[in-house]
């Protein structure tokens, strides 16, 4: 068990407990936590790579930031914020077993270090502080708190709070009464050197973009160094909602698979009339982030410049390599239909590799924007009548810097197109109702279903924009670029599917064939047949 004489207030400056605290304790902890994302990692060590004071009402937290190396990759750094809980302290009893990470003596008094989180005296302070736009000088900078727009004037200082029970990479609290709960409050775990897109995306949309169908941006906190600002939390509006988007066209999915097996094709118009609400929400959405005539840099829109066509480019073809070398390696394990897909794919490699080509080259005089970056169905809450935005963190496996590089909306469109085509595929070639169907003739339903709403989505997110526009130039950009990124978005879920889900490797592998048949399209419109490229190898899927 750690001891100090010191008393908690001037704990920082005891290096001995910080030494035994990373040494003897946190290992064991951290690796218990949901948020630890190096649980799989070989780990050498953990070390304090900053400790921040941070003034409760009744004491004071230490906001500890982790740093977590390894026998290989880079190191990576975690905000654990620490309280002390005496024995004797009723407060104890509302720490539930996951927060408690060692009993301690402190100043001569026995008590348990727990995560702050779990305190009410901390959550008090965080809300209150962000309220405040309080400011705090640490020793290595300073902490900085901002109020935002969505907070009320006056009056929630004070409101109860409490954790939410689900594990998840951050930590999540919610303020407000039990009859109302107004506002959730996002903790950073794993910390990187730029600010956090999330804070960035929610704040401009809501400060600036005007766009109302996202939790309102109420406030965060950064740690600010001289050279780097680093997001630790943020707060937004609580949204009531009924369930996410998947799940709800799950659930209307559901009548048109019974109808089915009867041979019958039966869409309700209330499925259209929700997907065209989602379209215009998502044109919507797009139209706030486009301010020609912001003074924010990182939100300025910007051309297709050859350096953002080379990244493109770069990463698709990274990606394909390895996606070619994952289906050889997996070929056997797959079913026949998707045997025959993967065919048509690899045989399409130099009608693919030529579209790339001519995206490096083809005038484009569309514009660029800070997009969502993993736009899904996943992503959209359904409140009673109308939808919500959510999750502004980006693509998880790309680098923070990554995840603010601007690019067409069309990648977002292409995101949630995806989505829908998911959605159908998985619930007509997984149900026990639709077993004994032809898989060609699953596919050939499937298909119907989802061109109808992707037409439908798409038609109701180009009319937010009127025309012309200019992030479109136009129907053949439009249609074009749409290409490029559904496309790429095919072939990064292949590597997933493969990996993970074989049976559904059908779905991206379908994805891609539809791509490379448009692909095939364009070809012929604008250049006619070209005998030195192979057409598409249709004739396998027979």
């Amino acid at each position: 068990m750690p001891q100090t004489q010191t008393l908690w207030p001037q704990l920082a400056q005891d290096t001995a407990f910080w030494q035994t605290l990373t040494t003897d304790v946190l290992p064991a902890y951290v690796n218990t936590c949901r948020w630890f994302a190096g649980k799989a990692r070989a780990q050498t060590g953990f070390t304090v790579e900053g400790l921040h004071q941070w003034p409760t009402a009744n004491s004071l937290a230490y906001l500890l930031i982790l740093g977590a190396h390894y026998q290989e990759g880079e190191s990576e750094r975690y905000l654990l914020p620490l309280a002390f809980v005496a024995n004797d302290s009723s407060d104890l009893a509302e720490v539930p077993d996951k927060g408690r990470i060692a009993p301690v003596e402190v100043g001569g008094q026995a008590g348990v270090l727990v995560d702050a989180i779990y305190t009410a005296d901390f959550r008090s302070a965080l809300f209150a502080h962000i309220g405040q736009n309080k400011v705090i000088e640490q020793a290595e900078g300073r902490l900085a708190c901002f109020r935002g727009r969505g907070l009320a004037e006056a009056g929630d200082e004070t409101i109860p709070s409490r954790v939410l029970p689900v594990d998840s990479s951050n930590s999540a609290m919610v303020f407000g009464t039990s009859m109302r709960e107004t506002y959730f409050l996002k903790l950073y775990r794993k910390l990187f050197e730029l600010t956090n897109p999330e804070v960035e995306m929610v704040a401009f949309l809501t400060e600036e973009g005007g766009f109302d169908h996202i939790p309102a941006y109420c406030g965060s906190v950064v740690w600010q160094q001289a050279n780097s600002e680093i997001t630790l939390g943020m707060v937004q509006r609580m949204v009531p909602n009924e369930q996410d988007s998947w799940n709800q066209t799950g659930d209307y999915l559901n009548d048109f698979l019974y109808a089915v097996p009867n041979r019958m094709f039966a869409i309700s118009e209330d499925v259209f009339d929700k997907v065209e609400l989602l379209g215009k929400r998502t044109g919507q959405m797009h139209c706030g982030l486009y301010q020609p005539k912001t003074t924010d840099a990182a939100f300025a829109p910007e051309p297709f410049t050859d350096e953002y066509r080379a990244f493109l480019i770069g990463r698709f073809n990274d990606l394909l390599d390895r996606r070619y070398a994952l289906l050889v390696d997996n070929y056997a394990k797959l079913d026949a239909q998707a045997q025959r897909l993967a065919w048509v794919f690899m045989e399409a490699k130099e009608m693919i590799d030529a579209f790339v080509e001519e995206f490096r080259t083809r005038p484009i005089h569309s514009l660029r924007i800070r997009i969502h970056g993993d736009y899904h169905l996943g992503q959209v809450l359904a409140t009673q009548d109308d939808f919500v935005i959510i999750d502004f963190e980006g693509e998880p496996e790309s680098t923070i810097a990554d995840r603010k590089i601007k690019h067409s909306p069309l990648k977002d469109v292409a995101g949630m197109i995806r989505s829908y085509h998911y959605a159908v595929s998985a619930k007509l070639f997984n149900a026990a109702e639709t077993a004994h169907i032809d898989p060609d003739h699953l596919q050939r339903v499937s298909d119907r279903w989802f061109y109808l709403i992707r037409d439908t989505y798409l038609d109701a997110y180009l009319e937010e924009f009127g025309s012309p526009h200019p992030l479109f130039n136009g129907n053949n950009e439009i249609n074009f670029l749409l290409l490029v990124y559904l496309l790429e978005k095919a072939v990064y879920e292949l590597g997933y599917e493969i990996s993970y889900r074989p049976a559904w490797v059908k779905i991206p592998l379908k994805g891609i064939i539809d791509v490379i048949r448009e692909i095939e399209k364009i070809r012929l419109d604008d250049r006619g047949h070209d005998s030195t490229l192979p057409m598409l190898q249709t004739g396998l899927l027979k």
